[in-house]
């Protein structure tokens, strides 16, 4: 039985806005295959509370989203070795 989750996606700005939106496209279409996608909200570029990998902003994304519990363990390991991923939180609604 699906669940409602949120997570919300920190990712890198080094390579420029692009990359980050192409990044989250990617991890977007993971979700869509797994599960549904409710509300995306985009934040855009903001200031981190501290730095990350010697970086002081990132690319913010809020996703709610439903999917089976077992996805969610692969989609927090495939975001913790994707390259450009500074952060990111899971939380069940």
């Amino acid at each position: 039985m699906a669940k409602n989750y949120e997570a919300m996606l920190v990712f890198s700005v080094k390579n420029g806005e692009d990359a980050a939106k192409a990044n989250f496209e990617k991890f977007k279409a993971l979700i869509e295959k797994n599960g549904t996608i409710g509300n995306v909200d985009e934040w855009g570029v903001r200031k981190l509370a501290y730095d990350i990998n010697y970086e002081s902003e990132g690319y913010y994304y809020v996703v709610e989203f439903s999917a089976e519990p077992e996805f969610i363990a692969e989609f927090e390991r495939v975001l913790g070795i994707t390259d450009g991923v500074l952060r990111f939180l899971t939380t069940s609604k």
